[in-house]
């Protein structure tokens, strides 16, 4: 898919950005080589490829540094309440928000 030069200006309106026709033409030629390039690595088949959870995983053995997945303890009371202290509005330890579905 290829970007016309309208798609350019538009593009450009709506980031906020001025282009003059140099840019322009140097962004609509940067933008298509990007989508270029997008499509074809879409093209390429990776059934069967496993994920890799590090890019380095195929090469060395990465120990990757994730917390556990554990609950925290309870807090107490005076701990909520000092949460609590800044909401605009709660009650019974709950931070109360607009309803959003009638």
């Amino acid at each position: 898919m290829a970007l016309t030069e309208q798609d350019i200006t538009r593009l450009a309106r709506l980031s906020g950005l001025r282009l003059d026709s140099n840019d322009q033409s140097r962004a609509h030629q940067e933008l298509n080589r990007i989508l270029g390039l997008i499509e074809e690595l879409q093209a390429v088949d990776t059934s069967g490829i496993e994920p890799m959870a590090h890019p380095l995983a195929a090469h060395q053995d990465i120990a990757l540094r994730l917390r556990d997945d554990a609950a925290d303890p309870a807090q107490s009371a005076d701990q909520r309440d000092a949460c609590l202290k800044n909401a605009p509005a709660a009650h019974q330890g709950l931070f109360l928000v607009p309803t959003v579905i009638e």
